[in-house]
Formats: C-alpha cells, sequence, structure tokens
C-alpha cells in the first residue's frame, strides 16, 4: 500500500489519533480526515493494523497500545483480570483483545482472566477465537483463561469439589432424627437415613449442618462437632466430593417436614435404625451407626471449629480441630 485518501476514521468514546502520531502518518503522505463525534469502532481497528503495518516505529504502537488496551488489574501471580462491564461492540472488543495481548506479553505477564457477564456473552467467540478458553461460570458470568508465556500452563483448574454435611441429631432417648427422601436416589426405597445437603457459596460447615436440619425436619440444633468424612471422587458432573458428618444436639423437637423434598421425618430409636439391612451392609451407613454407638458409651471425641486469622487477612476462617485431646 502506497497511499491511502480519504479515509475516515471513527474511534469510539470520541477518541483521536495523537497528534504526533497523525503528523507521522500524514509525513508517510497518509491524509487522515478526522471528525468530533466518531461513528464506529470498525475504522479503529483498520487503524490499529494500519499505523503498525505502515510505520512499523515503536512510538505509534506505543500510543496505539497506551490509548486501546483493555482495562485490566494484576493478580496475585503475576497474571492480568479483566473485568467487563461495559457494552462493547465486537469489532471494538477484539482489536482491543489483540492489542491488549500484544502489551502483557510485552510486560511478562502470565495467565489472562476474562470475566465476561451473561450480557456480553457475544463477545465469548471472538476471545476463544484468540486463544481463550473456559474456566469455570457462575449464574451472571462466564471465566475465560489464557496463558501467556510460551511455558507450561500454570492455571489452575476450576474449583475440583463440592461439600456437604451429614447430620446426626440424636435426643436424650435414644432416638436418632431420620428421613425418607421424596427426590433423588433415594427416592421411593424405603430408607430411612440422616438429614444430607450441600453446602451454599460462603457456607460454614457448622452454619450449613445446622441449617440443612433446620430446612429438612423444622428441628432446631446447636452444633457440638465434625465427627467423620468422607473423601468421593467422580461423582457430580465428575467433580469431587466430600461429605462431614456432623453431630448435633436438638433444641426443639416437633418435627415439621420439608414438603418439596422429603417424604417423611421422625424421631426412631437407635435399634430400629441400626436394625435396617442397608445399615447393617453399607458402608458409610453402618460407620454412623458405630459412630452413634462410640459417642453413646465413651462420648467419643470429634473436631470442633476454631476461629483463626491468616498472616493476609483478618478475615475469619475456621481450623476443626480435637481440642479436647490438646489440652494438657
Amino acid at each position: 500500500m502506497k497511499r491511502a485518501q480519504g479515509v475516515f476514521f471513527s474511534v469510539v468514546h470520541g477518541y483521536q489519533p495523537p497528534m504526533p502520531t497523525r503528523n507521522k502518518i500524514v509525513g508517510r503522505r497518509i491524509r487522515v480526515m478526522g471528525h468530533n463525534k466518531w461513528r464506529n469502532g470498525t475504522d479503529f481497528q483498520f487503524w490499529c493494523y494500519l499505523c503498525k503495518s505502515l510505520m512499523g516505529q515503536n512510538g505509534v504502537e506505543d500510543e496505539v497500545r497506551k490509548f486501546r488496551v483493555l482495562p485490566a488489574c494484576d493478580d496475585e501471580h503475576g497474571g492480568v483480570i479483566v473485568d467487563m462491564k461495559e457494552p462493547m461492540g465486537p469489532t471494538v472488543f477484539q482489536a482491543m483483545l489483540k492489542a491488549s495481548l500484544s502489551q502483557w506479553k510485552l510486560e511478562g505477564k502470565k495467565g489472562a482472566w476474562i470475566k465476561l457477564p451473561i450480557e456480553l456473552a457475544n463477545l465469548v467467540e471472538i476471545a476463544v477465537k484468540e486463544g481463550f478458553w473456559y474456566h469455570h461460570a457462575e449464574p451472571r458470568y462466564l471465566m475465560l483463561a489464557y496463558w501467556i508465556p510460551e511455558t507450561k500452563i500454570a492455571i489452575p483448574a476450576n474449583a475440583t469439589h463440592q461439600v456437604r454435611i451429614g447430620a446426626i441429631v440424636m435426643n436424650d432417648k435414644r432416638e436418632l432424627l431420620v428421613v425418607q427422601e421424596k427426590v433423588g436416589k433415594f427416592q421411593g426405597t424405603g430408607i430411612w437415613k440422616i438429614p444430607t445437603g450441600i453446602l451454599e457459596e460462603g457456607e460454614d460447615i457448622f452454619a450449613g449442618a445446622t441449617r440443612e436440619v433446620k430446612e429438612e425436619t423444622g428441628i432446631h440444633t446447636e452444633f457440638v462437632d465434625v465427627i467423620a468424612f468422607r473423601h468421593l471422587h467422580k461423582c457430580f458432573f465428575d467433580k469431587s466430593d466430600l461429605c462431614f458428618l456432623c453431630m448435633l444436639q436438638p433444641v426443639s423437637f416437633d418435627i415439621h417436614k420439608q414438603d418439596s423434598e422429603i417424604e417423611e421425618a421422625q424421631w426412631m430409636p437407635f435399634e430400629e435404625y441400626a436394625d435396617q439391612p442397608v445399615v447393617q451392609n453399607h458402608g458409610i451407613f453402618k460407620h454412623v451407626k458405630n459412630i452413634c454407638l462410640a459417642k453413646i458409651k465413651k462420648g467419643h471425641a470429634g473436631w470442633t471449629p476454631l476461629p483463626i486469622t491468616s498472616l493476609f487477612s483478618d478475615q475469619i476462617s475456621y481450623l476443626y480441630m480435637n481440642q479436647e485431646g490438646l489440652k494438657l
């Protein structure tokens, strides 16, 4: 390309080419006719590639990159995070993404993350064509990832586990709180089991245990301890599963079952629960029975939550440990 005359550039948000850049272009016999209001992003992409292909000068490339990279913040591992919030056309996004990848590579960045809200789902294909892949999704956004260096990818996988609880609630009459489920694998089997459920996002184990018992049976409880946990793989959409068995003390006794998920709920004599064939022969059911017996006869001590903070934050987390066993 030797000459381009009558070229009309349009850049979103009223961006005009910097004067030094325009002068350099004019010096190469390119006549630029600007506008106060730029119409769309199509000509901006052409502007970027024109500058690079004709000028080949670092100053021009730096100016284009400086003004038109995607807004991003650094993560804790040498990468960048782009949190897309404002509407953007596909052409503009593609041009800015290309410029951003070039800039991040020059800066020695490692992983690149793009958080796309569901309202900008039309930009997913563009990012994928540039080499991004799906990392994880939530109800309102999709997270895309890209590894910039030509080295082994070190971006961690998406969350690998789901966490659930099993609640052992026994009253002073040696009766166990049990349910028959209306939905799921145990539907229609006639098996009486302890209340179970999945923890919600950001929920602690002890809080999830008391919530699940209240939701399924209407019984209010106080958390006592975690007495065992099971680790299972290839469970829900190939994710692993951690199930924490928790002992709880009832503080109310009138049952009000959850009609949507629970067929029946009752206080069952422990011996009657233990006589079920599934309890006598099946792994976790059998161990729940043995744990209950150990708790009744020997006062088996489990792990209780100890609130702690870290070196990096005042946020409270919980360390589950046998605090009785550590007393000197």
